[in-house]
This record gives C-alpha cells, structure tokens and sequence, in this order.
C-alpha cells in the first residue's frame, strides 16, 4: 500500500539538516521485499553469512527479522547522510506546483496591507517572510518549525505569499499554488508598469475603485500621516508631478544596481502611489520613513515634525548621490531635472593700514595709523537645486482696526534678487555684499520662500501673502537671461505644478500642498489621507511656502 504523499515533504531533524522520506523504498522494507536490491541501491555491505539476504527462509523467523532491521538501520543512515549533503549542497527537493488548492476561497483582501515592513511579526527577522492572505499577518519560513507553519495549524490559515519571490503556498501541505486569480494580489505587492505605460500616465483621465467601492485617481491617493510626518507626505505628493523624475523610478530597471534602501523605497513608494489596481485608495509611507530616519542618522523621524524645505533638500541630495551622482551636469535624473546654474558676484571689504608719520601735525605721535576700506570682488558659478527667496519683513503697528495688516507682494518683486543687480548683504561666515544672477534655467525650478526667522529666544513666521500666477510665469520679463552657448533661446515660460503651504503658528502647524493633475488640468488639495478638488483661483490665495514651476516644451 503506498502512503500519501506527505511522506515525501520535507521535514527538519534536529540538527535542523533537511531529510526528506523515501515512501517508497521503506514500503519494501516493511513488506519485506528485494532487500538485495536496497542493499545494493544504498552500497551497503554484504552480511558475513553468505547468501542471508539472497534467501531468508533458510533462516528461521527471528533471523529474518534481524537482517531486516539491519537493513533498515543501515537504509536510513545512509538516506540521512546523502540528505544531508544534498542540503549542504543547496540541492533541495522541488516543491509540488498544483494548479487547484482547496483554500482559495478563504483569501481575504481587505485586509492585505503590503505597505508596511517585510518583518515576521513574532521573530521580527527579514528573512524569508511570508505573508498570511487570510489574516494578513508576516510570518517566517515554511518549514515544520518555523512560524508560517506554526500559524497554518493553530489557526487554520493555509495561503501564505512569498513577500519576495511573490510564490504562494499552502500550508502545511507544503506545495505551491499556481492560479491566476492571485495575480492581482502580486500586483499590489509589486507593482509593474512599462515604459509605455509610464509615459501615458499623464493622458489617462479614467478613476480606478478600491476594494471598499470607494473611487481614486492614480498619482492623486492620500499618504497616511503616521505621527507628525505631514512635512514627508507633502514633498512627495510635491515631486510625484515631476514626469521625469516619476517615470524614472516606475522603471525598476533604471536604479536595480543601486544598493541604496532609500532609493528602493522611494521607488516603491511611486510604484504605489501611481498604481491602478491598488485594493484601497490610499498609501502608507512606512517604509520610506523608516529609510529615511535610517540614512538622515535620525534627523528626520517619525513623531518629530520638521521643515518641507529642508527634508526636500536633503531628499534631492542624498538621492543624486546615492545614484552615483557626480558634480557633473546631468550625472543623475535629479541634476537632469531640478538643476540650474547662478553666477555670485560677492563684494567683501578689506582694511589696510597706513602710517601717518610724515603727514601728521607737530607734537602729534609719528605711529598714528588710520585704516581705509578697499572693496574686493570674486565672481565664481554655482549649480543650484532650489532657490531661496526673501519676503518683506511685516508691518509692526496695528492699523485704527486694531488688527495687523497682512501685506502682499508679486512674486516678481521678489524675483529681482537673480538679476544680477539687487544687491543682498550676507553676515556669515562674513560681511559681504552678494550679488546673484541665473545663467542656466532647469527644467523644473523650486522656489522657496523664508517665512520663518529663528533668533535666541523663539521662531517667528512672516504672513507675507506672495501673489503668483498659476501659468505663463515668464522670467524674461523680469531676469536678464544670457542665450545657451549653442545659440538657442532659453525656454523662459513655467506652469505652477505644485504650490506647498503651511498653516497654523511657527515651529507647529501642519502642511497641505495643491497639486495639479496633467490630464485634465484640474487642482486638488492634499492634506495626508484627505483630497479634494479645488479651484486653481484658491491656489494663490494661501501662505505658499515652497512651489515647483514646470518649464514649457
């Protein structure tokens, strides 16, 4: 009679060395059949009585038996040792791949959430997690000792996915389940986009539906604020309308040499915010947030808010380098994107000391020395990511309302400290007189305005209003632009893509950013899980904070 096939699973002694069972060979030993033939397979050595094994009924019951259990003794050392080398070598037996598993049914995808760390909940180890598809839950292993297996028998869930070859598994039966009915389940794990895809992303003007029956636009899913991470969620939600930049890491082939966890992360992060087969409507940051206290050395963290302006600096920076990123032009997709060039004029004065000796008055001393000023002047170019701009300092008195006076200001007032003219003084690292002009416009320029001034004793934040045009922002009119070196004229127009603001008292408050959507050229409010569609007149009337224009083609 043969035994099932769970003999032939894989199973961990002790040692934990993989055995695996030979049903078959040891059916024959119990019924007592071909022992030679075992003998032989196996190499053991013959019995010093000459022809035991070729005939036991010369024997009588008892030294029959005995042979028999010699044989068997000998059959499972051997089996042991050949599967133990096997194991050494890597040679694992292959799993069953069965194309119909009882338990699909009990697949529960509302609660999937592959959003978080790939950690086994119990041994919080990294290493080969699977996840539950009918509680959700990380578990380790599939072995008969480790925790998947553990979690199938006690609780009765039996479809386990592989978080990283994406293979299914029943448990504890132990073979691999090839349906095509998982496949949207592996999308939402790893989602796949083509190049082709990539690039229609902007055209696409159809919404996608949750699990829930709730409605979402790919690219416009809210970001959970997991504790105080709002100024995280805003620059990306900011940088996902940077096309080239968002196409770049949808391409997994563009950074698969790069051994950088931020930059697998970010990319992972984009992969799901723009995915269209997502099971629910939103995206939680986890991940990235824990690259990114990781690679910050913590000066960015969960639960600590900080500045939108500094962590997009930062961002940008550490990416560039972690993508092998040199000074040069163009050395990485965020110098391709976010880079341009000023020119720095800086005035630095100097005092020289003259003796007075032969022109100083009778009965005066004849070491009287007096110093005259000299200007010196150093020109040098300087790449930049962003630019930083400076806002009128606000009115101190009330007005007879007994309220404050917010003032406005055109952005282009602003402006004209990159003409090349303005002249702006500096305290540190020295007095000096600065002097900036733009040579080189990028494709995508950031603007950011410094509303918060920091002394001894506490922040304070300017409610200067900036009023700014939505399209057609036209540099020309207001900085000297040299022409490029190969003759052509300079794109000088830009389009408002992404407008971030900051509400509520300095050194607290939160951040919401309007984003505007290519297909349609509709605007949408996003603050954490919440989107809305709004007016793009609504855009310009808040306390904007940091901006990226978009150059037009």
């Amino acid at each position: 009679m043969k035994r099932d096939r769970e003999d032939e699973d894989e199973v961990r002694d002790d040692d934990g060395a993989a055995l695996a069972t030979r049903g078959d060979e040891r059916d024959d030993l119990r019924n007592g059949d071909d022992l030679n033939g075992i003998r032989k397979k196996f190499k053991i050595p013959d019995s010093p009585r000459q022809g035991v094994l070729s005939n036991l009924g010369d024997y009588g019951e008892e030294e029959e038996e005995e042979e028999e259990e010699r044989v068997k003794e000998k059959v499972y050392e051997y089996e042991s040792d050949e599967e133990a080398e096997r194991s050494r070598a890597g040679m694992r037996r292959d799993t069953e791949v069965r194309k119909d598993c009882p338990y699909l049914d009990t697949v529960n995808r509302q609660v999937l959430d592959f959003d978080f760390e790939k950690f086994c909940s119990v041994s919080l180890s990294n290493l080969n997690v699977y996840a539950c598809l009918v509680c959700g839950k990380y578990y380790q292993g599939r072995g008969r000792k480790s925790h998947a297996y553990t979690h199938s028998l006690e609780a009765g869930h039996h479809v386990f996915i592989n978080l990283h070859t994406e293979k299914v598994y029943c448990l504890p039966d132990g073979y691999e389940v090839n349906d095509p009915s998982l496949d949207d389940i592996r999308y939402v794990l790893n989602p796949r986009f083509t190049r082709a895809q990539a690039e229609q992303l902007d055209k696409i003007k159809q919404w996608s539906r949750a699990l829930d029956g709730s409605d979402y636009l790919p690219g416009m899913v809210g970001i959970n604020n997991i504790k105080e991470n709002d100024f995280v969620n805003v620059t990306i939600q900011s940088l996902m309308r940077v096309t080239p930049l968002r196409n770049f890491f949808l391409l997994p082939e563009n950074y698969k040499s790069c051994k950088s966890p931020l930059v697998q992360r970010f990319g992972e992060l984009t992969k799901k915010i723009w995915h269209t087969k997502n099971f629910k409507g939103q995206v939680s940051p986890h991940e990235f947030l824990q690259a990114v206290m990781v690679a910050s050395k913590k000066r960015f963290r969960i639960g600590v808010q900080s500045d939108p302006v500094e962590f997009m600096s930062w961002l940008l920076n550490t990416l560039h380098t972690d993508l092998n990123g040199t000074k040069k032009r163009n050395s990485s997709i965020i110098y391709k994107c976010f880079q341009g060039e000023l020119e720095v004029t800086k005035e630095t004065q100097k005092k020289r000391f003259s003796e007075r000796s032969e022109s100083a008055p009778s009965g005066a001393d004849a070491e009287v020395k007096v110093d005259s000023k000299t200007l010196d002047q150093e020109v040098s170019k300087m790449p930049f990511l962003m630019l930083g701009l400076d806002l009128p300092p606000p009115p101190l008195f009330k007005d007879v309302m007994e309220k404050n006076i917010i003032p406005q200001i055109p952005l282009f007032n602003i402006l004209k400290k990159f003409d090349g003219e303005m002249v702006t003084e500096v305290v540190r690292p020295q007095l000096a007189r600065m002097k900036y002009k733009i040579t080189r416009l990028p494709q995508y320029i950031i603007l950011h305005m410094r509303r918060f001034t920091k002394n001894n004793f506490f922040m304070e934040k300017n409610p200067t209003l900036v009023n700014f045009p939505v399209k057609n922002l036209e540099l020309k009119d207001y900085i000297p632009l040299p022409t490029s070196a190969d003759g052509e004229k300079q794109r000088t127009k830009y389009d408002l893509i992404a407008n971030l603001v900051h509400d509520g008292k300095p050194g607290e408050g939160s951040y919401r950013v309007f984003v505007q959507r290519k297909s349609d050229e509709m605007w949408y409010e996003m603050q954490d899980l919440h989107v809305n569609e709004t007016l793009p007149q609504m855009v310009a009337l808040s306390e904007t904070y940091m901006q990226i224009y978009e150059q037009q083609q």
